[in-house]
């Protein structure tokens, strides 16, 4: 198994056989093993360095019914917000002036935010802050939306494929079209932005051939970024009372992604912490060198609710920054609030 590990580390590659021989076949030893080469390919590239990106959740309304997803269309028990822009930039004015020079700008698929609503916010931003990175999370767009938003100024675009198991994704995904959700990736790349992929860990259903879908799918596609995360049920969806994914598989995954990809951004998420008290910090650990904290006003984070017992939702963002400070530097690391960006485009 080490000898595979080994194979993995030195070549960033291996077949579709291999990486389902390793999923199934890990011991607690060879986890400990594989975190170790990931921190070690993540220190290559990165050296000991977290990037800290501001996030603001800026409307949870959605068009789609995701089944796994709490701000999906059909959940009538959501109560409904979004910010103006205004609140944006005022979320951006708190974050620049505790020094974070990336946001993350993150929503549901929301028919309110036309093209000129978001070019005109992306564009003020910019010009306000023309040193920081802009990163979009809006889901299913156009290419001539895609190319707008790009034109407007935004640096990066995340998008996650959630599952490369076509028949899992048509499942979880009600009137949405795989072929189209891999189409927008890989338009976001050919427009040149920074792109952001990644897959859920531990839905129903979903087994170790799935994860090598994922995985194998990552090293064609080559994203920028790459995020990964527990499922958590939610209360008010179909699978409330489903099994959540765990920490470890997780990071047996954030690692297998930094030996695969050992110069990709690999956030350790909100969706760890959520799970384990101290799972941003194992995440940071098994190879990941983002995190991304919130600074959506404080009223509205409880109401962003994609999933059950979210942390931070009561924080102010000067108290989270400080939080995962601590944090980031008690797990050996150090915080970087630079842009951040991919090696390619430093």
């Amino acid at each position: 198994m080490r000898n595979l590990i080994d194979k993995l580390y030195e070549n960033n590659s291996l077949s579709r056989d291999e990486l389902l021989y390793l999923l199934d076949n890990l011991t607690e030893d060879d986890q400990s093993y594989l975190h170790m080469k990931a921190n070690d390919a993540r220190q290559q590239h990165y050296s000991n360095k977290v990037y800290m990106r501001g996030l603001i959740e800026f409307t949870n309304y959605c068009k789609n019914d995701c089944t796994y997803c709490g701000i999906r269309s059909k959940n009538k028990n959501v109560q409904r917000y979004r910010l103006d822009k205004e609140q944006i930039l005022q979320c951006c004015q708190v974050g620049y002036q505790l020094g974070y020079r990336t946001y993350v700008l993150q929503g549901g698929e929301d028919p309110y935010y036309t093209d000129d609503r978001m070019v005109d916010i992306i564009k003020t931003i910019k010009e306000r802050y023309p040193e920081c990175a802009v990163t979009i999370s809006v889901g299913e767009k156009s290419r001539e939306s895609y190319q707008r938003f790009y034109e407007a100024g935004a640096d990066r675009y995340l998008l996650r494929h959630e599952t490369n198991t076509r028949s899992l994704y048509e499942s979880l995904h009600p009137r949405m079209d795989y072929d189209n959700r891999i189409n927008c990736l890989n338009t976001l790349k050919d427009i040149g932005y920074q792109v952001g992929a990644g897959f859920m860990v531990g839905l129903p259903g979903q087994v170790n051939e799935d994860f090598v879908n994922d995985l194998m799918f990552l090293k064609e596609l080559k994203p920028h970024m790459i995020g990964i995360g527990p499922f958590i049920p939610q209360k008010d969806t179909p699978l409330a009372n489903e099994e959540s994914g765990t920490l470890e598989m997780t990071c047996i995954l954030l690692s297998i992604i930094r030996l695969l990809l050992p110069d990709v951004l690999l956030p350790a998420t909100t969706a760890l912490g959520s799970i384990d008290p101290k799972g941003r910090e194992k995440g940071l650990k098994a190879g990941g060198n983002v995190v991304m904290p919130n600074l959506s006003p404080t009223d509205v984070r409880e109401l962003y609710a994609l999933y059950d017992g979210k942390i931070c939702t009561g924080d102010e963002a000067a108290h989270c920054r400080k939080c995962i400070e601590r944090r980031i530097n008690s797990a050996g690391f150090e915080v970087d609030m630079a842009r951040g960006d991919h090696v390619t485009y430093q």
